[in-house]
């Protein structure tokens, strides 16, 4: 790969901020060529000190610089219209979850981008994280697992603020948002549950009018006795980020820079500690990403694993009982 392909930043948050900027002026394999927002001081403080060109149209962006992909990170209920501009350009995708902001808009993606013949990768960075890759060796210490427990919480001063606190924009709350990780390590280790049920609240702010959730608690289960809950909520401190699976010979417990593996009664064997932590795995996600682009590696987080996702999300907004664990896009239909 001799020459760096051009990515565009597309939205120009505190996620491309903080994770995608960063992380393409480390890359071996990319090399950020413009930016575009819609909000012009945005874009005009990060063209200036990227030495890029900006942008506040998209098509504009497309045509002008003609990247080999971008990184999106938009509003949920503006990433369809923004894939749908990149994939008419011939535009490859790295979307910042969630994929979609519901089951149908899901199923709609994965044809758009087949037809296209775009490549898109959600941008679920846990999965290039040494701490998240090792947990999957740990996983295999202890026996067949029978129990998962998953919390990730931390305390947001206003959880009306802006288009997240609308369902109708937002495609959900707590569970679609931060939600949206604890759901891709599930999946990742341990498959897509049998069934689900979830209760959602939005009772933290009753002064407040917003309809998408602040607190979620998902009940899971799988048909081989491995069952569980997940705890997410934007409103109930302290920040907390842990998953755990516990199996007849231990446990794993990982948490954002940590993984540990415990005996039955709780003593620790070993653990793993990594510093520090995310810039590092969002390069490896965007150079995994050009090699996808080069056919050098198959897609890790492409459209049609995002189903799966997709498929447990709207069992668990419509409380139903089953995530049809024999082909989840039965559930898009």
């Amino acid at each position: 790969m001799s020459v760096r392909k051009k990515a565009a930043v597309i939205g120009l948050g505190h996620q491309a901020v903080e994770d995608h900027l960063p992380g393409l002026a480390n890359s071996q394999f990319a090399q950020l060529a413009a930016v575009c927002d819609t909000d012009p001081s945005k874009v005009s403080a990060q063209a200036e000190q990227h030495h890029v060109p900006g942008f506040t149209d998209i098509r504009a962006l497309l045509e002008d610089v003609r990247p080999d992909f971008a990184i999106v990170a938009v509003p949920h209920h503006v990433g369809r219209e923004v894939i749908e501009t990149c994939a008419a350009a011939g535009v490859h995708v790295m979307k910042e979850k969630p994929f979609a902001t519901g089951p149908a808009e899901a199923a709609e993606l994965v044809a758009l981008c087949d037809k296209a013949s775009i490549e898109l990768m959600v941008t679920v960075q846990r999965r290039f994280h040494p701490v998240y890759t090792a947990a999957v060796q740990l996983l295999e210490q202890i026996g067949q697992p029978y129990l998962v427990e998953g919390r990730y919480t931390f305390h947001c001063p206003d959880p009306a603020a802006g288009w997240r606190g609308r369902a109708s924009l937002a495609g959900g709350g707590a569970l679609m948002d931060m939600g949206y990780h604890l759901i891709d390590l599930i999946i990742w280790y341990l498959g897509l549950p049998d069934r689900v049920l979830a209760d959602t609240s939005t009772a933290a702010r009753p002064d407040a009018d917003y309809d998408a959730e602040d607190t979620a608690l998902v009940h899971l289960a799988y048909d081989s006795g491995l069952y569980g809950s997940l705890l997410i909520s934007r409103s109930a401190g302290p920040k907390t980020e842990q998953l755990t699976v516990t199996g007849p010979r231990g446990a794993v417990v990982i948490e954002r820079g940590r993984v540990r593996r415990l005996a039955p009664d709780g003593q620790l064997i070993e653990f793993l500690t990594r510093e520090p932590a995310w810039p590092s795995a969002a390069t490896a996600q965007i150079d995994c990403f050009c090699r996808v682009l080069d056919g050098e590696r198959t897609n890790p987080s492409g459209p049609s694993t995002h189903v799966a996702h997709a498929a447990f999300l709207a069992a668990a907004y419509t409380s139903q009982t089953s995530c049809t664990p024999s082909d989840p896009k039965e559930y898009l239909l």
